[in-house]
């Protein structure tokens, strides 16, 4: 498997699920389901096998991508899915697979054919809905059967098969908390659900609709800050404002070019609070407008292209026009832009951009990895022990 296959956001590996579910071949996709102990991915990594022998994404570092090529043939082939465990602790690593591969951690994967029934996955994940995706990986009462599917839809508290039917033998008053959590969040856990005294495990993936970053400005310094923010799984809006510049040209890593003027921003975008703006336009002006109306949008990232001093000669603008905004709106504007990375060319100033916007969408204070108490990724802990009347 190449290296421009393996590293690619996550956005990508599920618009090649999208696209493969009209593949005349059946892929393969193999799911991390459980993780114990330390992993380079953690639960709902992804990774696509098609059918070819190629495989888009990855669930490791690498230790066991080809592995589950050679896996994702046989599942192919028998047309249902496999659970596997694969033990990479270091102590073991010899003796179970002889990849030297030293993870210090057992990991757990589903490995199942791409089918119709993941669909309303990518249907949910294009159109900004977030979603939860319920697999079942075991059940002992044998209502069951594993790889049996069903969505949970937070902003109708209502879970359907692939179908679109409601799923009533399913236990959805159990389902519904944690699968909510974990679809708002975008993250992924097991759940176990006792039914009459036996135990049915689900596999509850998350899928939170990716932000939207909205850069404004059409100079060269916005394409590696557009290139970045793609990469790390953001949707991308280039706004210019003069209709000279052919935007999806300059800009092809943008989902979308929008050409307005700077007085109609709050009418032509739908800014608000999943939205982070990045206004570069090198312009006062243009800057002005743009950050008013992101600010009466509520938008929670709004950084600033330029010095500070510059920002503050546009607070006495907004004074002078009677702007006002609390001190809670305020503090969503981010100028001088961009973490102190220390770097000054373009590519690393965009670099220091976009990581200060996934750290704000993250809800992290940026700082050094190694000064940071427990495990670098949060473990989700959900409702593992719920239990419902049997249906």
């Amino acid at each position: 498997m190449t290296q421009q296959h393996w590293s690619v956001p996550e956005t990508e590996i599920v618009q090649q699920i999208r696209e493969r579910l009209d593949s005349e071949t059946t892929d393969v996709l193999t799911t991390i389901v459980d993780v114990e102990g330390n992993a380079y991915r953690r639960p709902g990594a992804k990774m696509l096998l098609e059918a070819g022998g190629t495989g888009v994404g990855s669930i490791t570092a690498g230790c066991l991508e080809d592995e589950l090529l050679r896996v994702g043939d046989a599942v192919r082939e028998r047309g249902r899915p496999k659970r596997i465990t694969y033990d990479l602790m270091e102590d073991d690593e010899e003796d179970v697979w002889g990849l030297g591969v030293g993870c210090n951690g057992v990991i757990e994967v589903l490995v199942e054919p791409l089918t119709e029934t993941y669909r309303p996955a990518v249907e949910a994940f294009f159109s900004g809905r977030d979603v939860a995706v319920v697999t079942v990986l075991d059940d002992g009462s044998g209502r069951f059967e594993q790889g049996d599917r069903a969505y949970y839809y937070p902003d109708t508290g209502s879970l359907h098969l692939p179908d679109g039917s409601d799923a009533t033998e399913w236990p959805i008053d159990a389902l519904a908390e944690p699968a909510t959590e974990l679809a708002t969040r975008g993250t992924a856990s097991t759940v176990r659900v006792d039914r009459a005294g036996d135990e049915v495990e689900f596999f509850v993936d998350g899928l939170d609709a990716p932000p939207e970053l909205v850069v404004f400005g059409t100079g060269h310094d916005v394409r590696p800050v557009t290139a970045f923010a793609a990469e790390n799984d953001f949707r991308v809006t280039v706004v210019g404002f003069r209709g000279a510049v052919d935007l999806g040209e300059r800009f092809p890593d943008a989902d979308r070019t929008v050409t307005t003027s700077p007085g109609s921003v709050g009418d032509d975008l739908e800014l608000g609070e999943g939205t982070y703006a990045v206004v570069m336009t090198h312009n006062f002006i243009d800057d002005q407008l743009t950050v008013e109306a992101c600010l009466d949008a509520g938008v929670p990232y709004v950084g600033i292209m330029g010095p500070r001093e510059r920002f503050e000669r546009m607070l006495d603008a907004f004074d002078d026009d009677g702007s006002e905004w609390g001190e809670e709106a305020l503090a969503s504007v981010y100028t001088p832009i961009g973490l102190d990375l220390g770097g000054g060319s373009p590519f690393q100033i965009a670099h220091s951009i976009v990581a200060e916007v996934l750290a704000v969408s993250n809800g992290r204070t940026p700082r050094h990895l190694k000064d940071r108490e427990g495990p670098i990724h949060e473990r989700v802990e959900v409702g593992s022990d719920a239990d419902t009347p049997a249906q």
